[in-house]
Formats: C-alpha cells, structure tokens, sequence
C-alpha cells in the first residue's frame, strides 16, 4: 500500500529527513511514532503530496509522486494534526462540499455523506454548526472529511490530540473499526494507543528510521523486563553479588523499609536473569518478599531509540 525508498527532505537550514525507506502492507495499521522535530509531520506531507520530495520515490497503492500526484490524493484520507474545518457550516453540509471537491460523483455524494456521518458517530449532530460543536466531535468531522471519498489508505497525524480521556478512548474505538476495512497510518504521542491499536510500529529520530517491526518484536529490544527483588540482606554486599552476575547489565537500590531492601535489576539485551538471581538468592539464603520482572513496554523501546 505503501512504499517508501530513499525518501529525503532538505531545506536551507538542513536536512529534515535524511534517506528513509519503509513499507506499509494493505490491511495494516501501522504506528508511525518520533519524537518532536525527528520528521514525523514531513514524512507524512510528503506522503500526501503537500510537499514535495528532495530526493526518493513514494508509491502509494500503485501511484507514485509526484508524476501521478491526482491518483495519489484520490486513494488517501489525509486527517492533519490541526483539522481545518469552516467553523459556521453545519456538519452535513460541510462533508457535502469536501465532497465535491474531492471528485465525489453529485449522484454518490448524498450516500458517501449518510455513510460517514454514520461511520463517524456524526448522524445526531449532522445539521449542527461546526463552531458549535466539542473538540471530540470537530475532530470526529475532520475523520469523516478524511473518509468522504472512499480511501484506500487513512494518514492520521494526532487524530486524538487535545481529546479527554472518554474522547480518546472512543476514538480508539472508532479507529479499530476503520482499519477492518483499509489501512490506517496513524502518527501520535499517546504510545499507549499504539499499543491497543496498532500491530506494527515504525520509529523515526532526527529524520532517520530506527525500528519497523511488529511491536512484540520491538519490546524484545530493549533492557525491558527489569527484575525488581526485595531481599533482607546486606546492602552494600547484595549489590556487588547481584553486579557480578554475568548477564548483569545495571543493579538498582530503589527502596528500604526496616531490614528489607528492594532491588531492580536490569539485564544485557536478550537475556533472561530470572534463573540466575533466584539462584544467587538462595545461594545466599537471602529471604525474599517480592521477586518479578516488569515486562516491556512500548515507552521502553522509544525512550531507548530516540534518547539523546
């Protein structure tokens, strides 16, 4: 559906996105995440054809940039971080006109508009002015303006910034239901709705690619499933054990209370410490209260790639 090579963008003041090449497989909904400034926001103008390419070849459901740029913006439904809509239209007729504009046939628009609206949960809210309406449901009317042309592929650029906790939930939902059916490209902070949503994520920093992959495999990763152990011993003697321990990258002290102290013990990458901290304990004969490990988190793996 997508496919994306050596895709670059260059300004006076340098280089936003340096060399990039991804692919998004039809019926996927992939999460497309970076820190601020890393390229996100451009990479998808530039998937889009709002802004053009300095070097690389975009090919968007068998179109490519920007020699077939019409056919391109006729299979996406692009929804940007700032939804433009005309604040005195009432819904109805305001995706009656994106409509039109969008080429959508004068015998089509009228069922295209009964459908998203329905899709969208706008149906009560269809003859209300859009000024009058909340930020859930502006951004619900900026979902459906992206949907009125029947688009193979949705881009989604922070389709739930600025949403309360109810509001991102149900358009979690709404976004779940919408990739049954296309493919969704979906770019946010909320790192938890990738989780719940998406089943791959792509992760860009300062303009370069530095994971694609199924989100299971990308927890495999980091340093993630630290062991956290709280023992009664010696503190200053079971931190050294537990550091001399082979597949040991990082030891903790993280809490005392009384003669128990609690430990978080951090793995090399790859390994499993659970087995070999147990038998530490026991070869200590240390009393234990609390033994288990944290498993990985998608946070884990971004703060990981994309720190400093």
């Amino acid at each position: 559906m997508i496919a994306v090579e050596n895709l670059s963008k260059r300004y006076a003041g340098g280089e936003a996105v340096k060399g990039i090449s991804f692919t998004v497989e039809k019926g996927e909904i992939v999460g497309f995440l970076g820190p601020n400034g890393a390229g996100k926001s451009t990479t998808m103008r530039m998937l889009t054809g709002y802004l053009p390419a300095t070097d690389g070849k975009i090919e968007i459901a068998g179109a490519k940039l920007p020699e077939q740029s019409l056919q391109v913006r006729q299979r996406i439904g692009y929804m940007p971080e700032n939804v433009p809509l005309y604040p005195e239209m009432r819904v109805e007729e305001f995706l009656e006109y994106r409509g039109r504009l969008k080429r959508v046939s004068r015998g089509e628009i009228g069922a295209r508009t009964d459908v998203v609206l329905d899709q969208c949960g706008l149906a009560d809210v269809r003859h209300k002015i859009i000024g009058t309406l909340s930020k859930g449901y502006r951004q619900r009317v900026g979902l459906a303006d992206a949907l009125i042309h029947n688009p193979q592929l949705l881009i989604l650029d922070e389709p739930t910034a600025g949403l309360d906790p109810h509001q991102i939930r149900s358009f979690r939902e709404l976004i779940k239901e919408l990739g049954k059916d296309r493919t969704i490209l979906l770019s946010t902070h909320i790192l938890s709705e990738v989780e719940m949503v998406c089943s791959r994520a792509i992760i860009i920093n300062r303009g370069r690619i530095e994971a694609s992959d199924t989100l299971a495999n990308l927890e495999k990763r980091v340093q993630a499933g630290a062991l956290q152990i709280e023992v009664r011993a010696e503190p200053g003697s079971a931190l050294q054990k537990l550091k001399a321990l082979p597949d040991v990258s990082l030891v903790s002290e993280i809490n005392r209370a009384g003669d128990w102290i609690s430990f978080e013990v951090v793995a090399v990458p790859g390994k499993d410490i659970r087995g070999e901290v147990d038998q530490l304990i026991k070869k200590e004969n240390w009393p234990l209260r609390e033994f288990r490990r944290e498993k990985a988190r998608l946070e884990d793996v971004f703060v990981e790639l994309t720190q400093e």
